[in-house]
């Protein structure tokens, strides 16, 4: 997952909500399946190079909505029935793909 999922220092969002924005993406994506194990907070802060606590937000984040699920001893994942992406989190994921794209081929 960590693979997949990047985070932008120089973005004005903050990096909770980049963290948040793409799990979602790679779950609706089916990136990321129902059950799936994601990284522990203290892994993921490790290779991404931030504070756990900025992972730790957006996880309790996305445990919050649904997306992922915590079992106690044995870590977390993605949740059996994840909500669907909303209309307006979609329209935006797909903007942001068809800039990044649109910019990469300038």
């Amino acid at each position: 997952m960590t693979a997949l999922l990047h985070v932008d220092p120089t973005d004005a969002a903050p990096i909770w909500r980049q963290i948040e924005a793409s799990v979602r993406r790679l779950v609706a994506a089916g990136a990321l399946a129902p059950g799936a194990p994601v990284p522990s907070v203290r892994e993921l802060a490790r290779e991404l190079r931030i504070n756990p606590a900025t992972v730790a937000k957006g996880y309790q984040r996305l445990v919050d909505a649904g997306v992922l699920a915590v079992r106690r001893g044995e870590g977390t994942f993605v949740a059996a029935a994840p909500p669907p992406m909303d209309a307006a989190e979609r329209d935006g994921a797909l903007r942001d793909g068809a800039t990044s794209l649109a910019a990469l081929a300038i």
